[in-house]
């Protein structure tokens, strides 16, 4: 229930930056996310940039994402920027499967990306350091 409250929030905080604009030059931005070596195709992706609205993307079945600021596409500022990488599954109504460790959805984590002028990203690269896959139970009886 909070992964989809948490999920909730971040689309209304979407819905409302949509109408928003600032005046940094942002570049179309493409990238990847791997977990052990293999590609990462559940999750979202996002990124932090200083000074500048945080851009978000959601990864595909190759591992890839586009990132989005207000619009499709718009990208973000070019820079070495801090990145979460969320990648929750929900299985039923109590259970969600998380496909990256959780530590990486948080900030703390202390995974960056690096954005080219040209739109091009870094690789981002997770480890499990030996973990794997998990279903985690949100049921609190």
């Amino acid at each position: 229930m909070a992964v989809r409250s948490n999920f909730c929030a971040l689309v209304i905080l979407l819905a409302a930056l949509a109408g928003c604009s600032d005046s940094v030059d942002r570049v179309p931005v493409k990238g990847r996310v791997f977990v052990d070596g293999q590609p990462l195709t559940h999750g979202m992706v996002q990124v932090v940039p200083e000074g500048a609205r945080p851009a978000y993307g959601e990864l595909n079945a190759e591992g890839e994402y586009s990132l989005m600021t207000f619009k499709e596409n718009d990208g973000t500022v070019p820079g070495v920027h801090p990145v979460t990488v969320t990648a929750i599954e929900t299985v039923d109504e109590w259970h969600n499967k998380w496909h990256a460790p959780k530590e990486y959805s948080n900030a703390s984590a202390g995974l960056t990306v690096e954005v080219g002028s040209d739109g091009s990203a870094s690789d981002i690269e997770l480890s499990w350091k030996g973990g794997k896959p998990f279903v985690e139970s949100n049921r609190k009886d």
